[in-house]
């Protein structure tokens, strides 16, 4: 497999743990705080067990640049999901023209000047 692809997929797939260990102890609101805490970190020692791998081998074929840009894209497509899936909150127009100029700005980080 490409390792551009390689690296996305990671990314994605740490993205995933990340948006639960920032975000997923707002459904349970209940729960005491340093609980939650330890929790997220569980959470996030997954999420960097594939992140630094990712960064890594990624740094191969993009630059620190390209690299956070990425990440940042995949971040906007899971949290968006995660937010209407998981939270119920629904994604309004002005979180997608907010988005959709992130995603514009890769544009200028990708382009070869």
């Amino acid at each position: 497999m490409d390792v551009a692809i390689k690296t996305i997929a990671l990314l994605f797939a740490s993205n995933v743990f990340m948006t639960f260990a920032w975000y997923g102890h707002l459904k349970h609101k209940e729960t005491a705080l340093w609980i939650v805490i330890l929790i997220s970190w569980g959470i996030a020692f997954f999420e960097y067990c594939l992140q630094v791998p990712a960064n890594r081998m990624g740094n191969s074929v993009f630059n620190a640049a390209q690299l956070k840009t990425i990440q940042e894209i995949i971040t906007l497509v899971v949290f968006s999901g995660f937010s209407v899936w998981y939270l119920n909150e629904p994604i309004k127009w002005n979180h997608l023209v907010g988005f959709a100029l992130i995603v514009a700005a890769a544009f200028f980080i990708f382009k070869k000047w």
